[in-house]
């Protein structure tokens, strides 16, 4: 589905591959590859690319929303890793002028994920262990049952102080920056 909605959303937003690579610092191969289907995307890859794309990631990553009943087994689910987390995307949510996607995070014990912001808003509610949270130079401690929120666009950090985190992810979209599915992927020449 990534190589599919990836062509979609680099085709909407008028960019050649080379101007896509500028962008997101991603190499020319590496989207070739992606955009064939061969490549295996870190959680970086994925990020910037809904960053510079400003699409949700559920909407380079999914096909369609299942109807009725959805039960998520972790071991059906690809975990999309980087440095230093984990996430396990688990259920998209349309509501209204909003899109919402539910990940499984886990940050791996003694390391940090940093980015330097993407689209949408972050909501993060700790289960396990001791998060480190660094949003455009504040920095707070949480603990289980402990809550964040932030603007995503922002620069920011996840660092697991002692022990493996593991907590819930909510990213919050507007549906103006969902990807168009109706539109053909023709590619800009």
């Amino acid at each position: 589905m990534l190589a599919l909605n990836l062509k979609r959303a680099r085709a909407q937003r008028g960019l050649s591959i080379s101007e896509l690579s500028r962008r997101s610092k991603i190499g020319k191969a590496t989207l070739s590859q992606l955009e064939s289907g061969t490549g295996n995307p870190t959680i970086e890859t994925v990020f910037s690319l809904s960053r510079v794309l400003e699409v949700p990631i559920s909407d380079l990553l999914d096909a369609q929303q299942p109807a009725g009943l959805r039960v998520v087994r972790a071991k059906d689910v690809e975990v999309l890793s980087g440095e230093g987390i984990d996430l396990r995307p688990l259920q998209r949510i349309e509501s209204g002028q909003a899109v919402f996607e539910v990940y499984d995070q886990q940050v791996r014990s003694g390391e940090r994920r940093d980015s330097p912001g993407h689209v949408g808003i972050e909501h993060t509610v700790v289960q396990a262990g001791r998060l480190q949270m660094t949003v455009d130079g504040h920095t707070v401690e949480l603990t289980a049952g402990d809550y964040v929120g932030f603007d995503a666009t922002l620069p920011h950090s996840y660092a697991a102080v002692d022990g493996t985190v593991r907590s819930v992810l909510l990213l919050q979209y507007r549906a103006d920056q969902r990807l168009d599915r109706s539109t053909p992927h023709t590619l800009p020449t």
